[in-house]
């Protein structure tokens, strides 16, 4: 063989081993899921060669028809697009970059992208080299576990619940927020830290040994009462440990308010049997005046009763009930009312013989039983009761009121009677009368049957019972309604000793009455505001002219002097039953949302709504208004302290409501 066919027989072999080189390439070119491609340079650029994976990835139907299309066409954002090629120039090529891109139909697709640049042998770009993957299942994945992630840590840290998670080395790998506010330190202080070093009692407790015995066995345990060390605040934790992956897993909840009432409870059984023995003492006697109470009244009745008709001895009952007792409590609180009646109760025994018996019937109610006693007898004993209260004060130092008293008295044989409990009935009924008749008097069941007598009489004169009842009923409202026209007569006359007052709760009552119809309150609450502001410096008429006309500004003492207006107006309309639900409006119309006024320095909505209401108006009115010792705000000025008042001085609510008010003058 001549050299010229060895040279072409070693060039046909090298020739074959080329095409079957080019022929392995493109199989695998062609059959692998990976895309590949050949693009020119630019930030829109063109494809000049792509594998048959590509175009199955962004959903063409063939080479062809992606080799057409823009290369930033397959991009989400084109921007995204110039700053690869820019980043891609300057590094020479890019390893891994997950970009978002775009199918055909236009659906996201997630891919990672590598990609290097080529050059000719003058440094000029030929085109760039690349592989994409689709990585969007991978995506999706990490996106759900990211959310997974996310509401665990955010279960972990809404939980009262204590969660730590600690690796195989039992170093902290995570811990929910609980644990940090606790300790009040960062995150980051705890993290990577040893079991031990966090917590170094858990060795001596043995408690150590258990949680690797979890970590090696895989079975979770439950310590119970377990107390953490001082620094945790040496409290009681019911712990759960188990084995997560290949750490430890730790839950811990408190139970340390638990224990505390356990003990509590504990101490309260031995309190509350203590207090049964107690009870059983106390069944018979009101604890708080130390009379009798109302089931000693009913055991003992039925005896005395048996034992005065066996002996033929007289036997009387007097119930006594203070007038208006309630407008007291309104007036000057619970407390105050409680001191009263023991006082009251007090001064029962002292007037009365060893051998009577004073019950405290039930709330201001009060019964005498007292045997030998005719009902002459008992009358002339209420008599003398009532003038001893009625010249007698009860309280404190800083305050005292006079009582008015109802008596009633029911005796045997004098009353027709058959049972001890008809005794008290009778005493109820003639008691019921007394109040009708506006109590602060002393009557027996002969009054009861003269008014039977004087009625009966007109009855058959008229003939004509609904008449008669129809002209009660106007005497009663005529005498209503003459009552209320002179205690607002007498609201006016204060003008008479400050003029200011007299202006000034006009534009209150104007004021304060249209608050309360924005707010929609029924109409016979919206009267209430009305006529409450008519007499909230009702109280004024008991301050000395020279404090009310001062030019100058108050001392404390006189200050002090005119903080009693409230007490003393409501004192005057206390008497008066059915103006009783005006005291507590004008009481408390200088108290202040934060609790901060007075007479009783009552808090937010505590303060009765027709009370916050009067309030508002009568500082705009006293604003607005010339003093003795200033001139008048102007308008829009006393509008900014009312709003600067709200939530301090005043309801916000309603301050949001009388601007209102104020706007609708404009």
């Amino acid at each position: 063989m001549n050299k010229l066919t060895k040279i072409k027989a070693r060039y046909q072999k090298v020739k074959d081993a080329l095409e079957e080189s080019e022929q392995k390439y493109r199989t695998l070119i062609e059959n692998v899921n990976i895309g590949i491609y050949r693009n020119t340079g630019g930030s829109r650029g063109r494809f000049l060669q792509v594998n048959p994976a590509m175009v199955r990835m962004f959903g063409y139907k063939s080479i062809v028809e992606l080799t057409k299309i823009l290369v930033s066409d397959l991009y989400q954002n084109p921007e995204d697009r110039r700053l690869f090629i820019k980043e891609l120039l300057r590094k020479g090529s890019i390893n891994d970059k997950e970009l978002r891109l775009r199918k055909k139909d236009g659906r996201p697709i997630w891919c990672s992208c590598t990609a290097k640049v080529r050059y000719d042998g003058q440094g000029n770009i030929k085109w760039i080299d690349g592989v994409i993957e689709d990585i969007t299942t991978r995506k999706k994945a990490e996106e759900r576990l990211r959310h997974s992630e996310v509401r665990l840590r955010s279960f972990m840290n809404s939980a009262t619940d204590r969660f730590l998670l600690f690796d195989a080395k039992l170093k902290l790998i995570e811990v929910n927020r609980i644990i940090l506010k606790g300790l009040g330190i960062k995150k980051c202080e705890l993290i990577g830290k040893h079991i031990l070093k966090i917590s170094p009692d858990l060795k001596k407790k043995g408690i150590y040994d258990k949680y690797l015995e979890v970590v090696r066995t895989g079975k979770p345990i439950v310590i119970e009462d377990y107390t953490t060390h001082p620094k945790f605040g040496d409290k009681q934790f019911t712990i759960k440990a188990f084995k997560v992956g290949g750490g430890l897993g730790i839950i811990a909840t408190d139970i340390s308010k638990a224990k505390q009432s356990e003990k509590k409870l504990a101490t309260l059984n031995q309190e509350l049997l203590k207090t049964n023995k107690r009870f059983k003492q106390l069944a018979l006697k009101d604890s708080h005046t130390g009379l009798y109470n109302h089931r000693y009244l009913m055991e003992v009745i039925e005896k005395e009763f048996y034992r005065a008709k066996r002996d033929a001895h007289p036997l009387s009952v007097i119930m006594f009930d203070i007038d208006y007792f309630k407008s007291i409590n309104d007036v000057y609180g619970h407390q105050f009312g409680d001191l009263v009646l023991k006082q009251f109760a007090a001064s029962l025994k002292k007037m009365v013989r060893k051998y009577d018996t004073v019950v405290r019937f039930g709330g201001e109610e009060f019964v005498l039983l007292s045997p030998g006693t005719d009902r002459s007898t008992a009358l002339s004993l209420a008599q003398r009761i009532l003038d001893y209260i009625r010249t007698n004060n009860f309280g404190n130092r800083k305050q005292t009121v006079q009582l008015k008293l109802s008596l009633a008295v029911a005796s045997y044989p004098e009353d027709n009677i058959s049972k001890g409990l008809e005794l008290v009935d009778l005493a109820d009924k003639i008691l019921n009368k007394v109040k009708e008749d506006g109590g602060d008097k002393a009557y027996s069941s002969l009054d009861i049957k003269k008014e039977k007598s004087i009625l009966l009489g007109k009855i058959e004169q008229s003939q004509d019972v609904l008449l008669l009842k129809e002209k009660l009923d106007k005497l009663n409202k005529r005498a209503h309604q003459s009552l209320i026209e002179a205690v607002f007569a007498f609201a006016k006359t204060i003008k008479l000793k400050d003029h200011y007052t007299g202006e000034h709760v006009e534009n209150t009552v104007k004021y304060a009455a249209e608050i309360a119809k924005t707010l929609s309150l029924s109409k016979e609450d919206v009267e209430r505001v009305r006529q409450a502001a008519v007499l909230h410096d009702l109280g004024k008429i008991g301050i000395s002219e020279r404090i009310l006309l001062k030019k100058s500004k108050l001392t404390p003492k006189e200050y002090e002097e005119i903080k009693k207006h409230p007490q003393i107006a409501a004192d005057i309309i206390r008497p008066i039953q059915f103006l009783h639900s005006l005291i507590p409006l004008i009481l408390y119309h200088h108290e202040r949302w934060d609790g901060k006024g007075y007479p009783s320095g009552l808090k937010g909505e505590e303060i009765p709504i027709g009370a916050r209401i009067i309030s508002i108006a009568d500082i705009f009115q006293a604003l607005t208004s010339d003093r003795p010792y200033r001139k008048a705000y102007l308008r829009i000025e006393a509008i900014k302290i009312i709003k600067k008042g709200a939530n301090i001085q005043f309801d916000p609510a309603i301050v949001d409501v009388f601007l209102l008010v104020l706007e609708k003058e404009k």
